[in-house]
């Protein structure tokens, strides 16, 4: 399948820029860019069902723990402390 791209001149100068530095063609450069696109997003929307699966569970179970006691502990984590990890519990 042949598809047809038109790509800003300021575009095409950096492309070209970026595939001479790494020896590769301008097109080459920009399939493996495509490429690499759709893998991330592929991999956003794998992410994003299974945070839906787990609030849904979550949300059946009526079981977790607040998002601010979340943050809180991974502030305290990232400071170098070692804070008690919260429980799950039941939420209202």
């Amino acid at each position: 399948m042949a598809i047809s791209l038109r790509v800003p001149e300021d575009v095409k100068t950096r492309i070209a820029k970026l595939a001479k530095a790494r020896e590769v063609t301008p097109h080459a450069f920009m399939l493996e860019a495509i490429r690499e696109k759709i893998e991330d997003e592929e991999a956003r929307a794998v992410f994003q069902a299974e945070a839906a699966r787990r609030l849904a569970k979550m949300k059946k179970a009526g079981v977790g723990i607040p998002a601010k006691e979340v943050f809180e502990y991974f502030s305290r984590l990232a400071k170098g402390e070692t804070p008690v990890r919260p429980k799950p519990r039941k939420l209202p």
